[in-house]
């Protein structure tokens, strides 16, 4: 997408707001209390702000508004006789837009008299009672050095980390950046960041913009039987829906670029929301004399339509344009001529649309969900960066993928709950790689293959909900091999249980077995016009055993400690290096790929204590302790720490939020002036809020191997490869540093009769010690030439020299967001 379309279409969303900027809106929640089991209506249900004495209840068609709201964050309680009460937290209302609230109770068949049941703060559905973390829109837009992007929002909990300061690759339970699946309401996302590396799922900068979030489902074990693919993690990103009365706009400035959203309703029963973002982060870059330029744009878009109660069908979409330049006047230093040297010339673009249809019935609900992925792939580099001369890296691959997936949902007699269904799916992945360095190469690949899954879960509580029990298997199957084309070698079992001890304290334990297929840069690796690895791979295999214990308090503070053991088998393992993928870090499958067998092993196992305090009376807070080990087998088949064998990694987040001036206490001040027969105050009071948030991140050094030096200094080996070989007899023997920084937040927010401002500051990185790898460069004379160790003989080699990788830097950023 090019700067002046950018340009246009956010001058076309400006164009649309400004007709509306006059109108008044007041603080308002609103929306609809229904049946979860089919989406009923539930007329004259209550619905309540807690811990005031502000309530409605709800029409005939099961509709309330609770209005004339001050600014700020409130939690919202709906209860109905025989359903269970539900809370929704930290809802935040301004004067700009209603804040829309939707309910979907669930029967409680032990419930004979009408007592009313706090809601428990943190979410224990029946197909996943333990291992799952739900996050907020509130928590991810106010976390320090987070910057609005889920993926580092992530960080702060137990089991998760990162193999780079400066990029999202998101390591769960020791496990690998390729093993996270993302679901955007019910649409697979394959990817969900910028100048994301093929063959994983990390990226620089995050694509989701947080605008659209309603709350994240973070699964770090006990995935439900309807998503497959998956050995780490699965994220369940539920979106908002676009505003119902009239056209609404946000207009965001953060650290690296500039977003605009556009929502409101088409008609009678539509709505919708988009939005566009334009990266200005190459400026910066370019100001701060950085030797790579990254452009980035993106869209993202909802539609929705409720044809009545019983029918619905949306429309999502999630897009991005990425180029990523290389600055050649940047070439002051020995750091920037060294990452010259090596960066390529790099240009992403992708892009998932999906339609999902739901229809309910009298007890249960049945989806439809159809979708397209695709990802192209262009990455090149010239002789000397020098674009008149011929490239020795051509590099360009496409991957795209058609879906489709079918549930049935539906609520049994005494209390169990089935959800089943079919998915399939066409893939095709292409690839021309062209290696020009000493000697060409070519590698062709046109890989189709047809995909196809079953899937049921069984879930039911007993004995007042004081016992929880699910029970589900998941065929997967594909026509790449006879193996994988039998889907009863990929059943894939799974049991969960959670038992309430007492009131608040429950013991949660999961077991299964989950199945994963190699990434396409893997299975279309072909040699002569063949696929060198079909007859050699499997499906990726990994067993999961959870247990643990979790206690939640009256003021909504969550104590849990977890263990968990992973065993993986039939992972990908390169033949001629005789190393797991799981030591290439994050760096695997950026270049086409090489022959690759499923005879690798792995085990990861560790505990995790979290103590979280949702916000109660302004504070909240995290502290995230996980000890683990992450270890996949040499060639000789002995377990070594793998790349990201973290051991210790501590996150301690905590903030305060503050209500500067409102009516309210404006109404107490005068109160005490007048008693003391002062003058009232007559101004306009405008609502304001402040908060302040700090978050504490400690990790141990992860393991690394070192370079062989002797083989990298060979001119043929540096020629081609331009950067130090890795000397695998010593397979992550040695570890780096431990790292630690301080992230610090503040946002301050008017609250204006029309809409609201926020202005923030968000320091990331202090005091910057992040330590990485040191990298060998070549050791050049005074006029930048390489020199030789050894001219004439016939294995010349070059000089080389260690290049520390140096600290992390101090990145602050002033934002600003308007919301109309």
């Amino acid at each position: 997408m090019s700067s002046n379309c950018l340009q246009k279409s956010f001058l076309f969303v400006f164009v649309l707001f400004i007709p509306h900027f006059f109108w008044a809106q007041t603080g308002i929640i609103k929306g609809k209390v229904l049946e979860a089991a089919n989406n009923q209506p539930i007329p004259f249900a209550n619905v309540f702000i807690e811990g005031t004495t502000i309530g409605v209840t709800t029409d005939i068609d099961g509709n309330y508004e609770l209005n004339q709201l001050e600014p700020g964050l409130y939690t919202v309680n709906a209860t109905f006789l025989g359903f269970k009460t539900e809370a929704k937290r930290e809802i935040q209302v301004t004067n700009s837009k209603p804040a829309i609230v939707d309910f979907a109770l669930e029967e409680d068949t032990e419930k004979i008299d009408e007592v009313v049941v706090k809601a428990s703060p943190f979410k224990q559905p029946a197909d996943a009672p333990v291992s799952l973390q739900t996050i907020g829109t509130a928590e991810i837009q106010r976390n320090p050095g987070g910057n609005r992007d889920i993926s580092k929002v992530i960080r702060s909990l137990p089991g998760v980390t990162s193999a780079s300061s400066f990029r999202n690759d998101l390591l769960i339970r020791g496990g690998g950046p390729s093993e996270n699946r993302f679901f955007l309401d019910d649409v697979e996302v394959p990817n969900i960041n910028h100048f994301a590396t093929q063959g994983s799922s990390g990226g620089p900068n995050g694509l989701i913009n947080v605008d659209f979030i309603r709350e994240v489902d973070f699964y770090s074990s006990a995935f439900p039987a309807n998503r497959g693919n998956s050995m780490s993690s699965v994220f369940n990103f539920k979106q908002k829906n676009g505003r119902d009365d009239r056209l609404g706009f946000t207009a965001t400035v953060g650290s690296s670029d500039l977003a605009a959203t556009l929502e409101g309703p088409i008609g009678d029963k539509t709505t919708f929301i988009f939005s566009i973002r334009q990266s200005y982060l190459q400026f910066l870059f370019q100001a701060l004399d950085l030797p790579f330029l990254p452009i980035y744009n993106d869209f993202q878009f909802k539609f929705r339509t409720r044809f009545d109660d019983k029918n619905e069908l949306y429309f999502v979409g999630l897009g991005a344009c990425d180029r990523f330049k290389l600055n050649l006047n940047a070439n002051k230093t020995e750091a920037q001529r060294f990452q010259l040297e090596r960066l390529p010339v790099y240009f992403q673009w992708n892009y998932t649309i999906g339609a999902v249809y739901k229809h309910y019935m009298e007890k249960g609900y049945f989806t439809a969900v159809v979708s397209r992925s695709m990802l192209n792939n262009d990455i090149y580099k010239h002789v000397d960066n020098d674009e008149s001369q011929k490239r020795i890296i051509d590099y360009t691959s496409q991957e795209a993928e058609n879906k489709v997936r079918l549930e049935h949902r539906v609520n049994l007699p005494k209390g169990f709950i089935l959800n089943y269904g079919v998915g399939y799916e066409y893939a095709r992945y292409t690839n021309l790689t062209k290696i020009d360095a000493t000697t060409y190469q070519e590698i062709r690949t046109d890989l189709r293959m047809n995909k196809y899954a079953a899937f049921g879960q069984l879930s039911k509580k007993f004995f007042s909900d004081r016992l929880v029990l699910s029970t589900g298997v998941r065929l997967d199957g594909n026509d790449y091999n006879e193996n994988m084309m039998n889907p009863f070698n990929q059943v894939s079992p799974r049991f969960s249980a959670s038992f309430a001890i007492m009131k608040g304290l429950t013991i949660n334990a999961n077991t299964g077995l989950y199945y994963q297929l190699p990434s396409y840069t893997t299975l279309g690796y072909q040699e002569d016009n063949e696929f060198v690895n079909r007859d050699r791979l499997q499906y990726t295999r990994s067993f999961h055993l959870v247990g643990g214990l979790a206690y939640v308090t009256e003021s909504s503070t969550k104590f849990s400690l977890e263990g968990y053991y992973k065993l993986y088998d039939n992972y990908p393992f390169l033949i001629e290096d005789q190393v797991s993928l799981a030591n290439f870090g994050a760096d695997f499958g950026v270049i086409g790929d090489a022959p690759i067998s499923s005879t690798g092993k792995g085990r990861t196992y560790g505990l995790e204590l979290l103590v979280q305090q949702r916000l109660y009376k302004g504070f909240y807070g995290i502290l995230a302790y996980t000890l683990g080990w992450s270890e996949y087998t040499d060639g000789s088949g002995q377990f070594v720490p793998s790349a990201w064998d973290s051991r210790h990694i501590v996150n301690l987040t905590l903030g305060k939020s503050f209500k500067t001036m409102n009516q309210a206490i404006r109404d107490k001040i005068n109160a005490k002036r007048a008693a003391k027969g002062k003058a009232v105050l007559t101004r306009k009071v405008v609502a304001q809020t402040l908060e302040i948030g700090t978050n504490l991140r400690f990790q141990t050094g992860l393991p690394y191997t070192p370079y062989d030096v002797e083989q990298s200094a060979l001119v043929t080996n540096w020629n081609r490869f331009r950067q130090g070989i890795l000397d695998y007899d010593q397979l992550n023997s040695q570890r780096l540093g431990a790292n630690y920084s301080l992230d610090f937040r503040i946002d301050y927010k008017w609250f204006f009769p029309k809409w609201s401002f926020n202005l923030y500051l968000d320091l990331q990185n202090i005091p910057g010690v992040v330590t990485e790898n040191a990298s060998l460069v070549l050791d050049r004379d005074a006029d930048g030439n390489p020199q030789i160790e050894n001219p004439g003989g016939q294995n010349q080699s070059y000089k080389l020299k260690t290049l520390d990788a140096g600290r992390g830097t101090v990145i602050p950023t002033i934002g600003i967001i308007v919301q109309y």
